[in-house]
């Protein structure tokens, strides 16, 4: 018996989680879900909004399923991520017929974003550049010292051998996997290391080092402003792609674009020892209530959750009946052309199980 704690966020997120998780009971799968306080619920109850008790719960648990959070349920992302350390955050874009992509020809759209998920920008130091002062730091570009040029704020961009090292090793496994199922296997890194040599430059390097224990993967590598010109001209040249953080995460939004927006976007952030998932949008606030977000991606996260816990055989399913939905082109949601709502594109999804 799996153990999944479900943690339903807020906003809109609720709406798209409680169907889906519903959806994923009735596969009668030897899975024990479980619902921990967090959040707003939890500060009313437990006086805290991530109480010891949702800790435990999740330590105890084989993965999370997590919705999106506005803030009162970012403590429990902020442990699932920093304190699971669950590095690898991996974001499929796959086009399936029947969603609505803008581009002429989506067809052959079928890649994986693999972000590096726990440094670079988001380590979050950031502050006052006058507490920079007695480090002295000079501007190559700018010619003069940073505290020359002004008040201001500055933010700090860390790059290590290890993390970049072993998300590097992730993707390379990845690309093999992929390349069983019958993907090229190939890998593409992404980095600004013409202006950011000692940063950007870094995670090149290492990743390029690290991918040379691949012998069998193939590995390109692009400035990231190039890249993203190659994302949007030739989406379909592309099969794993690693990035760093910040990149990750914006790069990863304009591939979901591509195939057809945020709501058909999953996430699965991937560590040594635990493993949670997640839509990649967020709380959807002004649909609140309306029972009309998209539970696609959380559909699809809850997929991804179910592969990574080894029910791979309900996991090809469920992907199945959702491709069917789509290619039908009946009861989609609204944000997909049509007028279904969140539990009426469910409940055409589970006809078709």
């Amino acid at each position: 018996m799996k153990r999944v704690v479900v943690i339903e966020g807020e906003d809109a997120s609720p709406e798209a989680v409680r169907p889906v998780v519903e959806l994923l009971r009735s596969l009668e799968l030897a899975i024990s879900w479980e619902f921990p306080p967090i959040g707003a619920a939890a500060r009313a109850s437990h006086g805290s909004l991530f109480p010891q008790e949702a800790r435990d719960a999740i330590d105890a648990s084989d993965s999370t399923l997590f919705g999106s959070t506005s803030g009162p349920s970012g403590p429990a992302l902020m442990y699932l991520r920093w304190g699971k350390q669950t590095y690898a955050n991996v974001r499929p874009a796959r086009w399936t017929p029947g969603c609505a992509s803008p581009l002429k020809d989506p067809s052959g759209i079928d890649f994986v974003i693999v972000r590096e998920n726990l440094e670079d920008m988001y380590v979050r130091v950031e502050g006052d550049l006058e507490t920079l002062r007695p480090l002295d730091l000079r501007s190559p570009t700018a010619g003069r010292a940073v505290n020359d040029m002004g008040p201001g704020r500055f933010a700090l961009k860390v790059i290590t051998e290890e993390a970049t090292a072993r998300v590097t090793r992730f993707a390379c496994e990845l690309a093999r996997t992929r390349r069983a199922q019958g993907h090229p296997g190939h890998l593409t890194i992404g980095t600004k290391h013409n202006m950011l040599p000692a940063s950007d430059g870094y995670f090149r390097e290492v990743a390029l080092a690290t991918a040379r224990e691949f012998p069998d993967v193939a590995v390109e590598s692009f400035i990231i402003d190039d890249f993203a010109r190659r994302l949007i001209a030739e989406p379909q040249a592309l099969d794993v792609v690693l990035l760093p953080n910040l990149y990750g995460d914006v790069m990863s939004d304009a591939a979901a674009g591509l195939i057809g927006g945020l709501g058909l976007a999953p996430s699965g952030c991937y560590g040594d020892d635990y493993a949670y998932f997640e839509s990649a949008h967020g709380t959807a606030p002004d649909i609140a209530g309306q029972n009309s977000i998209n539970p696609t991606a959380t559909l699809l996260s809850g997929v991804m959750m179910l592969e990574h816990l080894g029910f791979a055989d309900a996991a090809s399913r469920l992907r199945r009946a959702v491709d069917e939905v789509y290619t039908s082109g009946l009861s989609l949601t609204i944000d997909q052309g049509g007028t279904a709502s969140t539990t009426a594109f469910l409940d055409a999804v589970a006809a078709r199980l």
